[in-house]
Parts: C-alpha cells; structure tokens; sequence
C-alpha cells in the first residue's frame, strides 16, 4: 500500500470503503445525495442522520452518515463488550 493510502484517516484495511459519488456544496452549505445511492441506501425524506467525523493532526479529513435507527446498534456492538470486560 502506498505511504498516502495508509496516511489516508477513514481507511482502517483499506476494506469496504469506496467513492461512491462526488458531491458539490452549495452557498446554503446543501448537498444533494445522487438518487441512485438513495435508492441503494434506502434513504427518504424526513430520515434522521448522525454525522460523525474523524479528525487527523487536528483537521476533520473524514465526514460518515448513519441512519440514527442504525446508530443504537452501532453503540451497543462497541460499548456492549467493554462492559462485560470491565464486569469480570
């Protein structure tokens, strides 16, 4: 792997990250998801996003959507065996 792809801060293995659009910012700070991800993603109108951000040598390089319904299982996979760690 080159030195800039391991520099790379969202790419942890390189697996199953890839550009699936390039999207613009308008003047409101507005993007607009490509209807073929929405459809992929299942996204519609009114669903709820957290953003999360990941930051290297102090500058956000990364920005993640997930589905807040998602969001509460995505926790309990991390925290869920910390805890039964710290229990024993």
């Amino acid at each position: 792997m080159a030195d800039k792809e391991k520099d790379f801060c969202c790419m942890p293995g390189g697996s199953g990250f890839k550009v699936e659009a390039i999207l613009s910012v308008d003047e409101r700070g507005q993007m607009v998801l490509p209807k073929d991800m929405r459809e992929r993603a299942n996204v519609r109108a009114g669903d709820k996003f957290a953003l999360v951000s990941w930051e290297k040598e102090g500058k956000v390089c990364c920005l993640s959507l997930i589905k807040v319904e998602e969001l509460a299982g995505l926790v309990k996979d991390v925290l869920e065996p910390l805890v039964e760690e710290i229990m024993k």
